[in-house]
């Protein structure tokens, strides 16, 4: 069959190019039918890699998550990751004073919480059955409305030393650990984050010890935070101040461990839920980072109740009680439920302290102009 002149014939079995025209003289482009282009690629939820998308989520809060915000879980002070990746030094200030402001306003929102936690670990056994209203209805009745702010003042004044100290370490942490391609090893985030806290609190426990008794102290017990610190130096000696460090330093590794286990764990849960992005979701990322906080302060809660009372000596223990002899004073005389006395008024202000905390750094940092 002839064709039209100036058209010249294409082979049975090719194509030319979409959108080109053929030319005298020109030989048409061709593509082959034989071998298609390849389809798109895509993505199935159970094709890709576990262990890719495990270290596209991100390491945990400690080094370089990018989207944890979370600043107090009502029990721990966090270092904002952006600081540790701020590479201009003016900055810094901004992001700290952000942190700081942002640790203040959430546990002065929670600080009747808090006091209600520390009144029930000290107060609370089988012969006086203690919940949480009842506890805060005590308080009131002793003191009214504003003696559930007792201790918020030293509590809210440790965050500034706590802060600046964990911030030094991280530091250190990030020129040691992560500067690497690879994502960090889970014992070189448990030593990272065990030795912060373990620093910080070792320099901040006569602040706790503080804290406890300002908490318990009676109406009139004390003309304020110098005198308490005047009377318990007078009465029991340098070294009541460290009442409470060794159950304080044994509780760091169970925190730290589960924190980071279930950390890890849920990553393994958002991947099989569906989540592909190579970046969480903020919502997702702060959801982690409260559970796996969640689980490691219920790991060390016993140890957390048996520091207070030992820093509480002076009002319920006696003179010097050792860790085991609190231990066996509180199964001898409630089981293993007094281990976990408590527990409801820190599981309710964990959401409270990361929602107030997430809120008010936002705006600080907005205000002074670091806002991302």
């Amino acid at each position: 069959m002839a064709t039209p002149r100036g058209r010249a014939r294409v082979p049975r079995g090719s194509s030319l190019q979409a959108g080109e025209s053929q030319s005298p003289g020109r030989k048409p482009t061709v593509r082959s039918l034989s071998h298609p282009p390849p389809p798109p690629a895509t993505m199935e939820p159970h094709d890709r890699n576990p262990i890719s998308y495990i270290q596209s989520f991100g390491p945990h809060p400690y080094h370089h998550q990018e989207k944890q915000q979370v600043l107090d879980t009502g029990e721990q002070l966090m270092v904002p990751v952006e600081v540790l990746r701020e590479t201009n030094q003016a900055a810094w200030w901004k992001f700290l004073v952000s942190g700081a402001v942002a640790g203040a306003v959430s546990r002065t929102g929670t600080a009747p919480l808090d006091r209600a936690k520390v009144f029930m670990q000290v107060y609370a056994s089988k012969t006086n059955i203690m919940n949480l209203l009842g506890g805060m209805r005590s308080m009131i009745q002793e003191g009214g409305i504003g003696s559930l702010w007792r201790g918020n003042g030293i509590n809210v004044l440790k965050i500034a030393p706590e802060y600046a100290i964990k911030f030094s370490v991280f530091e250190q942490c990030k020129n040691s650990f992560c500067n690497q391609d690879n994502p960090q090893a889970f014992h070189e985030r448990i030593l990272a984050s065990s030795l912060a806290a373990a620093i910080s609190q070792t320099l901040i426990n006569p602040m706790e010890v503080l804290k406890t008794r300002l908490m318990l102290r009676r109406t009139g017990q004390y003309n304020g935070l110098l005198d308490c610190a005047c009377q318990i130096l007078g009465r029991e000696g340098a070294r009541a101040f460290y009442r409470g460090y060794l159950p304080n330093m044994l509780g760091i590794v169970p925190y730290a461990c589960t924190d980071l286990a279930i950390y890890e764990a849920l990553k393994w849960v958002w991947l099989y839920l569906g989540f592909h992005s190579n970046n969480p979701s903020g919502m997702v990322s702060l959801l982690s980072i409260t559970l796996s906080s969640t689980c490691g302060q219920m790991a060390s809660y016993p140890l957390t109740l048996v520091r207070t009372r030992m820093q509480a000596q002076d009002t319920v223990e006696g003179s010097n009680p050792t860790m085991r002899g609190v231990f066996g004073k509180i199964l001898a005389q409630q089981g293993m439920p007094g281990l976990y006395r408590g527990v409801t008024p820190t599981l309710l202000k964990v959401l409270p302290a990361v929602g107030i905390s997430c809120v008010v750094y936002e705006a600080m940092k907005s205000a002074l102009g670091v806002a991302k």
